[in-house]
């Protein structure tokens, strides 16, 4: 990891706290950022699209959607418009998880760490099992993970060098979160807890207004969107907890997973310094803050990865206590991130060949990797069944699908085979677009737009789904059927097509 002596070190004592910051350990921080930064380029382009990246290069630009906010899909269509393939669009993601690397082991300077200790941070985090996940991908998480560090370091800065400027800056970076996701309510939430539980009482409070007020001011447009729409990401938070209702039970366990096991001891040292430590008791609030977190995490029913922006924390902070082990210990404590490395990467990125994935446990481990397999299948065989129709039918009839990802890849993959543009009602995509009112024959993808077959006279199962190399995901098996001649007016039913999740 490039380690550098202590003694080689120039280190200055804060004004105000017990913490030492040592300069920013250039080598190792640095080739950890390379190192990562090649890999996910140069695995950028295996299996495919994931669901979501065809979802948001699909979605029209605006202030907001139903069921998130502007930022991510803006950048997935941009990158689309720019070259329309799967390396290109995680051109962004690769940057952003590169740059929370950083992130973390500035984290780990701010808290005390040395050279060593910003090294085990930074090639620990590079090269983690969730972090890998998503910077392999240019999903919503991927940006929340960047913000959430900035908003930890900010917030870590401000209270040891009780600089209130970083307070002001805590909430820009915040309300600028919000245009991507506004799950950072949770981290605001979280750390408020700690501060009213433990401290510290002393803080200014003139730039802990003037933080809150910038984050409100640039969130501003997203709250507008919310108020004036009804508030729809109320109705997906609820329309979340039935579709994540097994997650609740995941969420503990998976805490030690989203890092990986060999790097539980780090951020569990975290944790414990931190209530421990003398120098670190201006920040013990984020000892509390985390549990927080994870209470919030159960009772909404979140994704098993919601807690990962302060477990990520804690692993920065652990760092510290984990430099100073035994020369025995840290052969050890190396060892466990190397191999930590090697399985997480096993597992997250497209190295297994596509045609041997479905006969290995990664689709069961790892969602990400089976929601990228097969759209081109997929939507060939969807086009199969529409060349079936007659001549006259068949350019007059339209395609509905059962979710985002199905409508993303027809949007991708089927104008080279002759298919419309794809409806959908699912979450965004239902009032994106509608039937044409004339059009009577339907080509429908999916058992759930077949639960509302009584809209027409006849549905017929023509095909079923089969990407062919046997990973089992979320399409394989669906029903692709042809219905025709609706008993009502597209107005009056494609309200019963509508779905959230």
């Amino acid at each position: 990891m490039g380690l550098v002596s202590r003694t080689a070190e120039t280190v200055r004592r804060e004004q105000g706290t017990g913490v030492t910051r040592a300069p920013l350990a250039r080598r190792p921080v640095g080739a950890a950022m390379l190192a990562l930064a090649v890999v996910l380029t140069a695995t950028s382009g295996g299996y495919g699209y994931h669901r979501d990246e065809l979802y948001f290069r699909m979605l029209a630009p605006a202030w907001g959607y139903l069921d998130q906010p502007a930022l991510t899909p803006l950048l997935a269509r941009t990158m689309a418009a720019i070259v329309d393939q799967p390396w290109a669009m995680r051109v962004p993601a690769t940057l952003i998880c590169v740059a929370t690397v950083l992130l973390v082991a500035l984290i780990t300077r701010e808290v005390g760490g040395g050279a060593r200790a910003q090294g085990l941070a930074a090639w620990g985090y590079a090269f983690a099992a969730f972090p890998l996940v998503f910077g392999h991908l240019l999903l919503t998480v991927t940006v929340d993970l960047l913000a959430w560090q900035a908003v930890a370091l900010l917030v870590i800065r401000a209270v040891l060098r009780e600089d209130g400027r970083a307070w002001l800056w805590a909430g820009v970076v915040a309300g600028a979160a919000t245009w991507n996701k506004l799950l950072l309510a949770g981290l605001v939430v979280a750390l408020v807890a700690g501060l009213v539980a433990v401290g510290p009482r002393r803080l200014p409070w003139r730039w802990l207004l003037a933080g809150a007020v910038a984050g409100l001011v640039i969130a501003g447009p997203n709250l507008v969107y919310q108020a004036t729409n009804g508030w729809p990401q109320l109705a997906m938070g609820r329309a979340l907890v039935t579709v994540n209702s097994g997650a609740r039970a995941q969420v503990v366990p998976f805490l030690g997973l989203l890092l990986g096991p060999p790097l539980v001891v780090v951020w569990g040292a975290g944790w414990w310094a931190l209530l421990r430590r003398p120098e670190w008791i201006q920040i013990r609030f984020l000892a509390v803050a985390f549990p927080v977190l994870v209470v919030l995490a159960l009772v909404s029913s979140g994704q098993v990865y919601y807690p990962l922006g302060l477990l990520t924390v804690l692993y920065a902070v652990g760092c510290v206590p984990a430099a100073g082990v035994s020369r025995v210990w840290w052969t050890w404590l190396r060892v466990g991130v190397v191999v930590n490395a090697l399985v997480s990467a096993l597992i997250a990125l497209p190295l297994v060949p596509v045609s041997a994935l479905g006969v290995t446990p990664v689709p069961g481990i790892n969602q990400a990797a089976r929601d990228q397999v097969g759209w081109p299948a997929y939507v060939a065989q969807v086009a199969r069944v529409r060349d079936t129709l007659p001549e006259p039918e068949r350019d007059t009839a339209i395609v509905i699908t059962g979710n985002y990802g199905e409508a993303g890849a027809i949007d991708r993959y089927g104008p080279p085979l002759g298919l419309p543009e794809p409806l959908s009602g699912h979450n965004a995509l239902w009032a994106q677009h509608r039937p044409p009112a004339t059009r009577v024959t339907a080509v429908i993808v999916g058992k759930g737009p077949l639960r509302v077959a009584e809209t027409f006279a006849t549905c017929t199962v023509a095909a079923t789904l089969d990407n062919g190399v046997g990973v089992h995901n979320e399409e394989q098996g669906q029903p692709v059927a042809v219905c025709r001649s609706p008993q009502e007016t597209w107005d009056a039913a494609w309200p019963q097509f509508r779905h959230l999740g």
